[in-house]
């Protein structure tokens, strides 16, 4: 017994050194092309160090001592994927994803056993190799970000068991493969960011096991398969966006009952939404921003009353299309979890409803650019916890309710190009987190409030053409976030605050168009950022200070309209 179990052991150990050699001699070669290693990542990739102790390396429970796995992920490694990895014929995972590595990716058709291939993130060019197409284990193969060239290779229909595959930001032309369609097992399907065309293969209807699907920013450009909802059954994401897709949105997207994200924006849509969205119990994304989508009656509105059945709706984009008139009171209807609701760049006209004040979970609200009139008082303050709120470009009238001054993590606050009057509410500097505030031509007035310049993350500060009075808060000053700062266009008087050296960040001071007095402050010279000061049109005196000089990356800088003497440095 003792004879038979040595000559066991004997032949196992020889049989297994093989392996184990051969899978140590391909890495040490893949290790040899490595140029550079700013971690130390293969620091154990020696001799001296068993295999299966090597960083990233996992051996295999069936093969003792042959590499099942190699995990390298964001190690920041730079080099070229060496060919003698395709001799590890019992790897099941190879992940290099997040790295550096560039040159061609090389064949690897012995890896039969493959399981995950992960290069992503690298810098990868060339084609896909059709030699892929023999990895015949292969479930995921991911060669996102890279730069990958040509077309997508025909050869990958060939992989049945490929349940993911990822082949977006590269620079792959050409149309969509038909024979992808050949993936019975395919549940997600990532090739966006590329430079596809063609449409939609009618092939790809086959895959009904699809849940993901991700083509944004192609040139794809043609209609959609009516039946696509149909087609996709257990579809739950859908990201066409950025592509030139035109006509109708496909109705039969409502019987995808499962679908929780669509994005359909920046295309040439044109019909009214379909109704058949409010089936979508699970929608929580919808997206159709960008588009030429028409709503102009009762009918092409009545969308909005069925996506009050999507209960789960947070994120509803309609921005920049074709919607016409009064916005309908059922947008009170919508799902009380809803977070971020645009509307701007339509031709909306007319009050907006009252019935507003259901979306008491609203976030972000965008109505710029539309024709939308009368006062924000009945609906505006009931929307407290609003972060991002941008009405710019219509005509809103009436003071700006000072309930706003209680919505305290408000970050964003445009209102710009309207007609508002009255002062600016004092406890606007209450919002200790606002980062950008453009009340600009409006019907303002009054003094600005001292404590704006509490603010200290504002980066954006617009107040121009108003009718604003006094002096320039010196508080101001202290706003060290700056990198915009407009009160031009007002009747404004007194001097220029010296403190204004403080705004470090500053590149644009726009004070023109005022009654300032009083000199020029010197200190302004250590502004090192600016690169437009317009001053003109006030009542300056003195002399034009020589540290002016030194602001080496002013492209613009407008005196006129004083009473200034001296040179410009």
């Amino acid at each position: 017994m003792l004879v038979l179990l040595a000559w066991l052991l004997l032949c196992y150990g020889t049989r297994n050194s093989h392996g184990y050699n051969g899978d140590m001699l391909s890495l040490l070669d893949f290790k040899r092309a490595i140029t550079n290693d700013p971690n130390r990542a293969l620091a154990s990739w020696n001799t001296s160090t068993p295999l299966c102790g090597w960083t990233g390396v996992t051996c295999s429970w069936e093969h003792p001592g042959r590499v099942a796995m190699l995990e390298l992920p964001g190690k920041s490694l730079k080099g070229v994927v060496t060919p003698s990895l395709g001799n590890l014929t019992v790897l099941r995972i190879l992940n290099l994803s997040r790295n550096g590595f560039s040159g061609r990716l090389p064949p690897l058709n012995d890896l039969r056993k493959l399981e995950v291939l992960d290069m992503s993130n690298n810098s990868l060019h060339d084609t896909i190799p059709g030699a892929l197409a023999n990895c015949s284990s292969l479930r995921i193969l991911d060669l996102s970000t890279n730069d990958l060239q040509g077309e997508i290779n025909s050869e990958l229909g060939i992989l049945s068991e490929l349940t993911d595959l990822f082949l977006s930001e590269n620079n792959l032309k050409g149309t969509i493969p038909p024979e992808l369609g050949k993936l019975s097992k395919l549940t997600t399907l990532h090739l966006g960011l590329n430079r596809l065309s063609g449409g939609i293969p009618r092939a790809l209807l086959n895959l009904s096991s699809l849940r993901i699907v991700g083509l944004e920013y192609n040139m794809l450009g043609v209609a959609l398969p009516p039946k696509m909802g149909e087609a996709f059954p257990t579809l739950q994401y859908l990201n066409i966006s950025g592509n030139m897709f035109s006509g109708y949105i496909p109705e039969s997207l409502g019987n995808a009952s499962g679908l929780q994200v669509i994005d359909l924006s920046e295309n040439s849509f044109s019909s009214p939404v379909p109704t058949s969205f409010g089936k979508l119990q699970r929608l929580s994304f919808l997206d159709l921003g960008g588009n030429t989508i028409e709503a102009s009656d009762d009918a092409s509105w009545e969308f909005l009353y069925a996506l009050g059945n999507c209960t789960l709706l947070q994120v509803l984009l309609l921005d920049n299309n074709h919607l016409q008139g009064v916005i309908p009171n059922s947008i009170g209807n919508l799902s009380a979890n809803l977070q971020y609701l645009l509307l701007g760049g339509n031709f909306l006209s007319g009050i907006v409803p009252l019935s507003i004040v259901n979306l008491h979970g609203l976030i972000k609200l965008g109505l710029d650019f539309n024709n939308l009139t009368g006062t924000t008082e009945g609906w505006l303050g009931k929307l407290t916890n609003l972060k991002d709120l941008v009405l710019q470009e219509n005509s809103f009238m009436g003071t700006i309710p000072p309930s706003i001054g209680n919505f305290t993590y408000m970050e964003r606050l445009i209102l710009a190009n309207n007609e508002f009057s009255g002062n600016i509410p004092y406890n606007l500097g209450n919002l200790q987190y606002l980062t950008m505030l453009d009340l600009s031509y409006n019907n303002l007035g009054g003094t600005i409030p001292v404590n704006l310049g509490n603010i200290k993350f504002l980066v954006l500060l617009n107040l121009t053409s108003n009718n604003f009075h006094g002096d320039i808060p010196y508080n101001l000053g202290n706003l060290q976030q700056l990198t915009w700062l407009e009160i031009g266009d007002n009747y404004l008087n007194g001097d220029i605050p010296p403190n204004f050296d403080n705004l470090q960040q500053l590149p644009l001071l726009n004070l023109s168009n005022n009654n300032l007095n009083g000199g020029i402050p010197p200190t302004l010279g250590k502004l090192q950022q600016l690169t437009l000061m317009d001053f003109s049109h006030n009542n300056l005196d003195g002399d034009i200070p020589s540290s002016l000089g030194s602001l080496h990356d002013l492209q613009r800088l407008d005196l006129s309209y004083n009473k200034l003497q001296g040179v410009v440095p």
